[in-house]
């Protein structure tokens, strides 16, 4: 299972001061700590950027790919600084993301083609609804599935996401639950070894004590992981969750056992 660090956001409001002023130092920093903490991969997440889509957007790829290697997930619903990031990026880059909404399938699949990167796709209804249980989101899927194959796309450039719950909302516990089921269900499903990634901080989304928040965290990702998660979107800096991630990848790994790892 590999973590994607989901700490470059445009909410994180010194990463917003950031972007709006050009300055890459701040956004150099937190790739740099976030490489240093584990992470395989980083998310982007840029928002909308409403007023200068493309420049930001280029920006932000820059500053980060000239301080680390990694993959880059491109978090972002605007077309055009999607699009930007795209162009600027000179390593790996994935688009984060597409559902079912015809916006989404209009100007997000396309730029997957165009460019023959690998995308997530959200297990959402077409209104942008998260569908109430797991037999829903697997019938989501399979649409999903078939709009992706349709825009001419292969199959190992798909990567799933199906919408962790808050576990605030009133069904939160029942749908993460049924996200396990979905997990495992995926691959016999749509007929081959489906990517999926989770992100883990919509569990705790909303008000509740940090350190509750980080227990659920750690407890629940080793149950996404052992169902077939393939990727993880976390704060990288939840030292416990990461390390409880480290040390399920050590017991998977086929190779000789090192306490090394551990």
């Amino acid at each position: 299972m590999l973590l994607v660090a989901d700490n470059i956001r445009i909410t994180n409001k010194r990463i917003e001061r950031a972007v709006n002023e050009l300055n890459p130092a701040p956004i150099q920093e937190m790739a740099r700590r976030c490489e240093a903490a584990g992470a395989d991969a980083m998310d982007i997440n840029s928002g909308p950027l409403s007023r200068e889509p493309v420049k930001q957007m280029t920006f932000l790829v820059e500053a980060v790919q000239a301080v680390s290697d990694l993959p880059i997930l491109i978090d972002t619903a605007n077309p055009r600084a999607m699009k930007a990031g795209l162009e600027a990026n000179k390593k790996v880059a994935i688009i984060n993301g597409f559902s079912l909404e015809p916006a989404k399938l209009e100007q997000m699949l396309p730029l997957a083609k165009r460019f023959g990167t690998r995308i997530v796709g959200y297990l959402l209804y077409p209104n942008g609804h998260v569908p109430p249980d797991g037999s829903e989101r697997l019938n989501v899927a399979v649409a999903l599935y078939d709009a992706f194959r349709k825009a001419g796309l292969e199959n190992e450039q798909l990567i799933i996401d199906p919408v962790v719950a808050p576990v605030m909302w009133q069904n939160g516990t029942i749908q993460n639950m049924d996200i396990i089921s979905v997990l495992r269900t995926l691959p016999d499903l749509l007929g081959f070894d489906v990517s999926t990634i989770a992100g883990l901080s919509n569990l705790t989304s909303g008000q509740g004590d940090k350190e509750k928040k980080r227990l659920l965290e750690s407890v629940y990702l080793p149950m996404l992981a052992v169902s077939g998660l393939s990727m993880a979107l976390l704060n990288m800096f939840h030292e416990k969750t990461v390390r409880i991630a480290g040390v399920y990848n050590a017991l998977i790994n086929k190779k000789i056992f090192s306490w090394e790892e551990i």
